[in-house]
């Protein structure tokens, strides 16, 4: 029996033009990241599976996570999120940082989930997280910068929408305006983070269920799309003159696109204040890219003073069929310069012109096959490298090597120098 080609389900092979797009993403979330002021860190993509079972929420650890006990008898998992990690590495390191701390970082995670389109079981993802700051300039930094990584791509302010809202508020509605007990209020919010997945008619079902005689006030809640249309009892709260500030500063920063959502919950059990999304407002890809929020006790659980942050993390796959939907990706080329066809016998003559070329900054692939010049230009077209150059015994006599460009099919002769310059 032959073993199957086919990789893991869920998750992707990346050949060369694959990695090209994902060294393009992940080039621009860097660039801004780091323009931000940010630091980049990297962390086990195994951790111990209570890292997560602490506060990452019920979906997560007990349906999505991959769990199991290693060899030594210890439960561990693959990261499905790196919140909880970047939280151990500042509590472990908590005297020596330097406040506010301003850290991201790109990789790999993994959930249990039905694969479909915006979603594998792996994915990559960014997440940057700012820890030392109370206030909402922490929530407007990140928010501006996760805005500007989508800028930075191309995308116009109608592509995409930032909703808010305020899980204090949440809390304050579910305590003192509807007076629901801590078990209810607690499903009511993994039902309503789960309502644009559900048909409506099962959403109002379970929504029934579970707040009984409140549900006429909770529907009427959820028709709410303004701050200023918030019944009256809930209008002085802090957490609204916050939200308020909050749109209202970004608007001046000049993010214009940013709304309040009272349905916008974010799944994890460790959010503490203001969340945030962005949406995606293509028909084709209508739904939820990416967001994060404040989450100020969880680096707390690790025995340390807590210390209050704010992050947000950005999925590779939801940002690829954002830009692929938008037409955003550019045209990327290999990163191969030239192929370097030798002809003859003559590769140790011309494997010091070649040395030369690498040394000047380009990036050369060496046909060493031996086969005809035609197969080696077909070869060469086909890896979808632009040029070739030729050297044969008349090359290295006079200096001058054939440059072939195969868009055009232009050759002239240059020299080694002058071969770096025209392709640098």
């Amino acid at each position: 029996m032959s073993l199957s080609t086919q990789p893991y389900k869920g998750a992707r092979d990346f050949y060369p033009e694959d990695k090209l797009i994902q060294k393009y993403m992940f080039g621009v979330m860097r660039r801004v990241c780091e323009r931000f002021g940010y630091q980049e860190y990297d962390a086990p993509i195994l951790e111990p599976l209570e890292l997560y079972s602490a506060k990452t929420g019920e979906e997560i650890v007990n349906e999505q996570t991959y769990a199991f006990e290693d060899r030594g008898g210890r439960k561990v998992a693959l990261r499905p999120e790196m919140t909880p990690t970047v939280s151990r590495l500042v509590a472990l390191k908590r005297q020596e940082f330097a406040y506010p701390a301003r850290l991201f970082n790109i990789g790999g995670r993994w959930r249990y989930e039905r694969p479909q389109r915006g979603r594998y079981r792996e994915f990559f993802q960014l997440d940057v997280d700012i820890f030392g700051v109370d206030n909402i300039s922490a929530e407007l930094e990140l928010i501006q910068l996760m805005d500007t990584v989508l800028k930075e791509f191309g995308a116009t302010e109608s592509m995409y929408q930032i909703r808010i809202n305020s899980r204090k508020l949440v809390d304050y509605i579910i305590e003192n305006y509807l007076k629901l007990d801590k078990q209810t209020g607690h499903d009511l919010v993994k039902l309503i983070d789960r309502m644009n997945k559900l048909e409506p008619t099962k959403f109002e079902k379970e929504l029934t269920e579970i707040v009984g005689s409140k549900l006429k006030g909770v529907k009427e809640l959820l028709q709410i799309e303004k701050l200023t249309d918030l019944p009256e009892a809930l209008k002085d709260l802090q957490s609204v003159k916050e939200l308020t500030d909050t749109i209202n500063s970004l608007n001046k920063l000049g993010v214009q696109n940013v709304s309040f959502d009272i349905s916008l919950m974010r799944g994890f059990d460790y959010y503490t204040d203001i969340v945030f999304e962005v949406f995606d407002t293509h028909p084709t890809n209508n739904r939820s890219m990416f967001g994060g929020g404040r989450y100020d006790g969880l680096v707390g659980l690790f025995g340390v003073e807590p210390i209050p942050t704010v992050g947000f993390a950005m999925g590779d796959v939801t940002l690829q069929n954002f830009l692929e939907t938008n037409k955003l990706l550019p045209e990327l080329t290999t990163s191969v310069n030239a192929v370097a066809i030798i002809l003859g016998n003559e590769y140790a003559n011309a494997e010091p012109l070649i040395r030369e070329l690498r040394n000047g900054g380009l990036n050369i692939a060496v046909d060493n096959t031996g086969r005809k010049l035609d197969k080696q230009l077909k070869s060469a077209d086909k890896s979808k490298v632009k040029n070739v150059i030729i050297i044969g015994n008349d090359e290295i006599s006079s200096g001058k090597l054939t440059l072939k460009n195969l868009d055009t099919g232009k050759t002239v002769k240059l020299s080694a120098r002058q071969i770096m310059r025209e392709l640098s």
